[in-house]
């Protein structure tokens, strides 16, 4: 998978940096938004808004336009108020553990272990629904990936594949794979690298990460 990574990841801006509030703008933009729509914006907003004290001070009507037209208008005003109550808490670091970063609003478990990975190189699993579909079909995970049940297993599996020291490697290389060749439609099956051990391999696999019954 590293080899693969190395080989074929995509170029992007955020991948650039370690500081982790760009890191969190990025994903903040990226929830629920394709990829090639957050990159220019990710440049724009960066550009109007280079630190937490900048945004801090952002006026609603400009932060509203700068963000169009990613859609889902609360996500700049929560990370907003994650910028003040960063300044305010504390002293203008970003929180580098789970218990701080989920205290902030807007914040959830993903977003959370995607900042602790990619801008502090922790162990952090991550579960964006690229990986979602990669680990359900590789492990053969039954089930919707919303279920309570299935939702553990599935973080539990993310834990479990990355090596020690490498949560940032392997988190990226994941979200690469199954965005490049366990895709949603038409996996790349025949060209996949994991296809001798992947439960799915020959069978295809449900859009949605499902494993169809065998007829």
């Amino acid at each position: 998978m590293l080899a693969w990574y190395r080989a074929h990841h995509r170029k992007l801006p955020w991948r650039k940096t370690r500081d982790p509030y760009k890191i969190l703008v990025s994903e903040i933009m990226l929830q629920q938004t394709q990829v090639d729509r957050v990159v220019p914006k990710y440049r724009e907003f960066l550009s109007r808004y280079p630190t937490l004290e900048a945004l801090a001070q952002a006026k609603t009507a400009e932060l509203r336009r700068v963000w169009y037209p990613l859609g889902y208008n609360v996500r700049p005003m929560r990370l907003r108020r994650i910028a003040r109550r960063t300044l305010k808490e504390h002293g203008g670091r970003v929180p580098d553990s789970y218990d701080g970063l989920l205290a902030m609003d807007g914040i959830g478990r993903y977003t959370a272990g995607a900042v602790l990975s990619f801008a502090f190189q922790q162990d952090a699993p991550i579960l964006d629904t690229n990986v979602v579909r990669l680990l359900s079909r590789y492990f053969g995970v039954r089930g919707e990936a919303k279920q309570g049940a299935v939702r553990r297993r599935l973080w539990q599996l993310a834990e479990a594949v990355i090596p020690a020291g490498k949560g940032y490697l392997i988190n990226q290389a994941l979200m690469d794979f199954g965005a490049m060749v366990c895709t949603a439609r038409t996996p790349r099956c025949p060209r996949c690298a994991l296809r001798r051990s992947c439960r799915s391999f020959p069978f295809k696999s449900a859009p949605d990460g499902r494993i169809p019954r065998r007829h």
